[in-house]
């Protein structure tokens, strides 16, 4: 009897629902992020696809990577002979954070989930990015659609209140987030039918 008393304890604890200080501008926006995702990958025939945010480890990678050299070679060989190759570990290292920021500005420009969805005939691709300004309610949302037959993209943005979103208790909405979500898919559809 103990253990079906746990089993139902975890049951309950995977369907809770999140809950976030709800004057916390950054914790209200990933949670509302993570809430569109939800909403985006739970589409039929829709996986998502981790490119953008393998680009951004990748990079991050390789500045770890020049970061362990120089700590290992300097371990290995004392300063004044490590000289050299820690100056060009140091420069390779800043050289990727610059490379790192251009990234993260114009190639995610905010994207926090692609989805592919592939229908025999044609892959549309999904993207989904938000921005909040610090001390603003004000969650943009905007959705991409590539046709890979057609190649023209199609673009939803809204805006909404945080409080659209989030109860008085701090509790995300997702029910309300999907419907949003999906509303935003159906108007991109009906779109690509009209042209």
């Amino acid at each position: 009897m103990p253990s079906k008393s746990k089993k139902n304890d975890s049951q309950l604890t995977d369907e809770e629902p999140v809950k976030i200080n709800k004057w916390d501008g950054s914790a209200v926006k990933h949670a509302i992020d993570d809430s569109v995702r939800t909403a985006l990958m739970k589409r039929p025939n829709i996986r998502e696809h981790f490119a953008i945010i393998d680009g951004r480890l990748t990079i991050c990678g390789l500045a770890v990577l020049i970061a362990v050299v120089a700590l290992g070679y300097d371990f290995q060989y004392s300063f004044p002979t490590s000289r050299p190759v820690l100056i060009i570990c140091v420069c390779s290292y800043f050289f990727l954070m610059g490379v790192l920021t251009l990234y993260t500005t114009f190639v995610e420009k905010g994207i926090f989930a692609v989805g592919i969805e592939e229908d025999g005939t044609s892959t549309k691709h999904w993207k989904a990015s938000s921005e909040m300004k610090k001390y603003d309610d004000k969650y943009h949302l905007t959705i991409t659609l590539k046709d890979s037959r057609s190649d023209k993209f199609r673009e939803a943005t809204v805006v909404r209140s945080v409080a659209n979103f989030v109860d008085v208790n701090g509790v995300i909405l997702d029910d309300l987030v999907a419907n949003e979500v999906n509303r935003i898919i159906i108007q991109l559809q009906q779109d690509k039918k009209r042209e």
